[in-house]
């Protein structure tokens, strides 16, 4: 028997002034209700109700139980209510973990039309290039960028992640351009590095065992800090188009070889589980979704580039 149910039962039995009565209020048969308080008064061990064939009264411990049932009662009424309107208007507070680079670039904006549209919600945007356990370090999303390995974490993909190589228009003039691969040999590469190898990591292995025989001369676990090595005319660089679409937009940087472009990688929200997902979760990951668009925007000039090209 469902002790809440039960509950109900009685009270409503006992502010109707009968069975029938409570029963219709409660859309039930009067037998169930009848059941539910009859097992109720078993589960206690105590007479609550004086049953007669016109009416019923309270014992006095039903009139105890009915003071205190009546305050458990309103008091789940009052939580489910709350947390319905959780539901439908998000509110609390929204941990997220998100890449440094893209996080600067491109969440400012996110962030603010997110909230424009659930201004219920205070969000806590943690920047970080790490891994973080989202159900250790208590966040409710992470964003995550690379080819995501199987785990009980739930991933949706928001966009696609295109790397490319890019150099300065002044480094070319001063070491050459690069019209094959081939061409790559003896030229200086800005090599991204992190504690824990990334997908970037990965590629530039592949790329330096294939094309680079120099060793690389300038490391950094910050894409922005070697993109504008790069500008500055120190090297080659890899990074993603996100960080680099707006030195190639005004001719900063130049897209180089983009028939060797590595397979792109993913932006991902990152989440523990998928059932009973909090409202404000649900609403952050649904907004995401196409918000970037399709191509995300920051790809749109370097396909107009190269297609010019």
């Amino acid at each position: 028997m469902d002790r809440i149910d039960a509950m109900r039962a009685f009270v409503a039995v006992v502010i109707e002034g009968s069975f029938t009565t409570a029963a219709n209020t409660l859309q039930l048969s009067p037998q169930l209700v009848s059941k539910y308080v009859s097992k109720l008064e078993e589960q206690l061990n105590s007479r609550l109700l004086n049953r007669t064939t016109r009416k019923v009264s309270l014992t006095e411990a039903g009139n105890h139980y009915f003071a205190h049932a009546q305050q458990i009662l309103l008091s789940i009424d009052d939580m489910e209510s709350q947390l319905g309107g959780l539901q439908q208007n998000p509110k609390g507070v929204l941990r997220i973990s998100a890449p440094v680079s893209f996080a600067l670039r491109h969440m400012a904006q996110l962030i603010t039309d997110f909230q424009m549209r659930y201004p219920l919600v205070t969000v806590d945007l943690q920047l970080t290039d790490r891994k973080v356990d989202i159900v250790e370090e208590g966040f409710d999303v992470a964003l995550r960028i690379g080819k995501l390995k199987s785990s009980s974490l739930i991933a949706k993909q928001v966009a696609p992640i295109r790397v490319v190589l890019c150099a300065s228009p002044e480094y070319l003039k001063k070491h050459g351009t690069l019209d094959k691969p081939e061409d790559l040999v003896n030229h200086r590469y800005l090599h991204y590095s992190y504690m824990n190898m990334d997908a970037k990591e990965e590629i530039y292995q592949l790329l330096k065992a294939k094309y680079l025989k120099q060793g690389s001369e300038f490391r950094s676990n910050n894409g922005d800090v070697l993109v504008e090595a790069a500008i500055a005319g120190a090297g080659l660089v890899l990074q993603p188009t996100f960080i680099v679409s707006e030195a190639v937009s005004r001719g900063k940087l130049v897209v180089l070889l983009p028939e060797i472009e590595p397979e792109a990688l993913g932006l991902y929200t990152i989440y523990a589980h998928r059932r009973l997902l909090p409202h404000k979760v649900r609403c952050f990951i649904d907004f995401m979704e196409d918000y970037y668009g399709a191509p995300p925007y920051w790809d749109e000039c370097i396909a107009k580039l190269l297609r010019a090209d």
